[in-house]
C-alpha cells in the first residue's frame, strides 16, 4: 500500500476532487481526516471509507480560520499519531463574468478559501511536521488549477488566486526543504462534474459549453476526480521523496 499508515488531512473532501483524493488515499492505507464545511457531505464520505475498510474521521472546519486549522492538525495527530500530509483541496470561485463586475465580497472569499487557507495550514501544520520523529518531515499538496498558468477571460480574480497558489507552493518548497517538508501542487483542468462547474462556465454546463471546453483538451476527455487523486497519491507516497516545488498538470495537454 503506497500510503500505508500515513496521517493525512484532505480539505474540501465532501465531494468532487477532494472526495476522490480522500477515498484513493484511504484505499492505499492512509489514515485520513476528511474535512468539509458541510457535515452531511463529510460524514457520508467518511462513512463510505470506513465501510470499505479504510480509516477515516470527519472533522468540520472552516479552512479560512486559524482556530479551525489548529483543530484539524490536532485531530490528525490524535487519530493518526502524527501529521504526514496536508492536501489543501478546498477551493472557491466567483461566477465567470467581467472582472469589474465581481464584488469585493466575492473577491475576498476567493482569496480566503484558495490562498489564506494555505497560510493557515502552514502556520499550524509545519510545526507538527517538524516535530515528527527522526526528522521525517511531511508533505503539502496544494490543488491549484490550469487557470493559474493559462488564464481565460471571465475568471480573472480566480485565475490570480490559483497563480498565487502555484508560486507560493514553490516558495514554501524552497523554504521548508531543510526541514524535509515537501511542497507540491496539482493543476487540474476543467471538470464539468464538480460543484463549481457552472460558476467556472458562467452558466449551466450544457452540451454547447461542454463541447467548447472539451475542444481545448487534446486527449479528448475531461479530467476526473480519480485522475487528480492518482497524482495526489504519488506526491503523498514515498515514491515522491525527492519531488518538491513542482506542479503536476492533470489537464490532458490542455493547449489554450
Amino acid at each position: 500500500m503506497r500510503a500505508k499508515n500515513k496521517s493525512i488531512i484532505v480539505t474540501g473532501a465532501g465531494g468532487g476532487i477532494g472526495e476522490g483524493i480522500a477515498r484513493r488515499l484511504a484505499a492505499e492505507g492512509a489514515v485520513v481526516i476528511v474535512n468539509d464545511i458541510q457535515p452531511t457531505l463529510g460524514e457520508k464520505v467518511t462513512a463510505d471509507i470506513v465501510a470499505a475498510g479504510g480509516q477515516a474521521r470527519y472533522v468540520a472546519a472552516d479552512v479560512t480560520r486559524g482556530d479551525d486549522w489548529a483543530r484539524l492538525v490536532q485531530a490528525a495527530q490524535d487519530f493518526g499519531g502524527r501529521l504526514d500530509v496536508v492536501v489543501n483541496n478546498a477551493g472557491w470561485t466567483h461566477r465567470n463574468r467581467p472582472m469589474l463586475e465581481v464584488s469585493e465580497a466575492e473577491f475576498d472569499k476567493v482569496y480566503a478559501v484558495n490562498m489564506k487557507s494555505i497560510y493557515w495550514s502552514a502556520i499550524h501544520a509545519v510545526p507538527a511536521m517538524r516535530a515528527n520523529p527522526g526528522g521525517s518531515g511531511g508533505s503539502f499538496i496544494n490543488i491549484a488549477s490550469t487557470a493559474g498558468l493559462r488564464p481565460r477571460p471571465g475568471l480573472t480574480w480566480y485565475n490570480g488566486s490559483k497563480g498565487a497558489v502555484i508560486i507560493t507552493s514553490k516558495s514554501m518548497a524552497a523554504e521548508l526543504g531543510p526541514d524535509n517538508i515537501r511542497v507540491n501542487c496539482i493543476n487540474p483542468v476543467f471538470n464539468p462534474d464538480t460543484g463549481l462547474s457552472a460558476e467556472f462556465a458562467g452558466g449551466p454546463v450544457d452540451e454547447a459549453r461542454r463541447a467548447k471546453f472539451l475542444a481545448t483538451i487534446p486527449l479528448g476527455r475531461f479530467s476526473t476526480a480519480l485522475d487528480v487523486a492518482n497524482a495526489a497519491l504519488y506526491l503523498a507516497s514515498d515514491e515522491a521523496a525527492f519531488i518538491s516545488g513542482v506542479c503536476i498538470e492533470v489537464d490532458g495537454a490542455r493547449c489554450v
